[in-house]
């Protein structure tokens, strides 16, 4: 029998993650026939990943947006109060164009997985708004995860990630994939960092990033943190109109108006330069409602609860018309399919978000007319940043 063969059948027959966690911890050999490949890097010492060019002309540092991060945040906007996050401090503290760069190979390298099947960026792509296109998405093994791959928009600005808000910084969010038996598998922090250490590339981008070859969870997790924080998108057409450097379309501006009218109410949830829910809603979202989250009325019986009674994290929707499918659990394929839920199509529950309540407690019908949805799907798309689905700093590495 060829060894190409045998090497298949064994690796058929490994069911056991430890098993397989120790046929994978060579990063330089293929597993399952994954061809590894080595970072293309010729240009990435010119890309400036410590400021971001704002749409007036403006230079906004990532690194005081982590700072400011040490504190809570309200609706996209650091607070005055709360408790310091050390972390991402620290990640302040550290950052630079050296370990953003090493990050963004790391997000991108499926070394990152325990069979080397996937990375970050395998559920979070650049062109979509680094999000996948799946309803839910696809595991080092094959298996499906429970949700939706959310975008990447301004994850800085955020106390609340992932659709349960289970983390609370990019710092808390960087590795969770990694170590999920699911996701990407990753046992235990020996085998990661053997894994990376394996490479002949690794050490001379954590030599330049933290001064020592020296390889390490923290290392990675930083790494990763800086380059994630660096991932702002503010230079959409309708940013260039809150700037009066461009004007909306008849049907843009009549979405505009509707999103932001109280009939609709779409503010109420998706407001503040994020288009996103504040953290702490406080009683803008009724008492039910978990910071950063919402009961929307998918559905009178939750078979996922999210955070707890049916409430789930409300996105950005900066990128929107990229992201689809929608919601959780990616049931609705289309922006159209999206607005007919909140026009005519909300359930009741017991815990449903106050502001899509009618007077009476009903699930509120808005019952949008043809034109009314065109119009704001209109809008929605004034959303979207092309140079930031196209910037390369923010590209994958291992693409060429």
């Amino acid at each position: 029998m060829k060894s190409k063969q045998l090497t298949g059948l064994i690796l058929a027959g490994l069911t056991g993650l430890t098993m397989l966690g120790m046929v994978a911890c060579d990063g330089d050999n293929p597993i399952g026939g994954v061809a590894l490949k080595t970072p293309n890097l010729a240009n990435a010492s010119s890309f400036d990943y410590e400021y971001v060019t704002m749409v007036n002309g403006t230079s906004l540092s990532v690194k005081n947006m982590i700072l400011g991060r040490s504190f809570k945040f309200t609706n996209g906007f650091p607070g005055t109060t709360g408790n310091i996050d050390t972390d991402m401090q620290e990640a302040a503290m550290t950052f630079s164009n050296a370990s953003a760069k090493l990050g963004r190979v790391l997000f991108y390298d499926k070394r990152m997985s325990l069979n080397n099947a996937v990375s970050c960026g395998s559920c979070h792509h650049q062109s979509l708004g680094f999000s996948d296109r799946m309803p839910v998405s696809v595991g080092f093994g094959g298996k499906v995860t429970r949700r939706n791959s959310m975008s990447i928009n301004n994850p800085v600005s955020f106390n609340n990630l992932f659709w349960d808000s289970r983390a609370q910084s990019p710092m808390d969010l960087s590795l969770r994939p990694v170590f999920d038996h699911i996701e990407m598998g990753m046992e235990s922090d020996e085998m990661l960092e053997k894994k990376l250490a394996a490479t002949d590339f690794y050490g001379p981008l954590f030599q330049e990033a933290f001064g020592s070859t020296e390889i390490t969870r923290r290392k990675v997790s930083l790494a990763m943190t800086h380059f994630v924080s660096s991932m702002v998108t503010m230079n959409s057409k309708n940013d260039k109109v809150n700037e009066g450097l461009a004007q909306f379309t008849m049907m843009e501006k009549m979405g505009h108006d509707l999103f932001f009218s109280e009939r609709a109410s779409c503010f109420k949830c998706h407001s503040g330069s994020n288009f996103s829910a504040p953290d702490d809603p406080g009683g803008a979202y009724g008492a039910p409602t978990v910071a950063g989250t919402a009961n929307v009325g998918l559905d009178k019986t939750y078979a996922d609860n999210g955070k707890g009674n049916g409430n789930f994290r409300i996105p950005s929707l900066r990128n929107i018309e990229l992201s689809a499918p929608y919601m959780h659990d990616g049931r609705f394929g289309t922006l159209e399919s999206v607005i007919d839920h909140y026009s005519r199509g909300i359930q009741a529950h017991p815990h449903l978000d106050a502001n899509l309540k009618d007077d009476r407690g009903n699930p509120k019908r808005m019952n949008f007319t043809a034109e009314e949805k065109d119009a704001l799907i209109a809008f929605l798309r004034t959303l979207t940043d092309v140079s930031f689905i196209s910037n390369p700093k923010y590209s994958d590495p291992f693409a060429n």
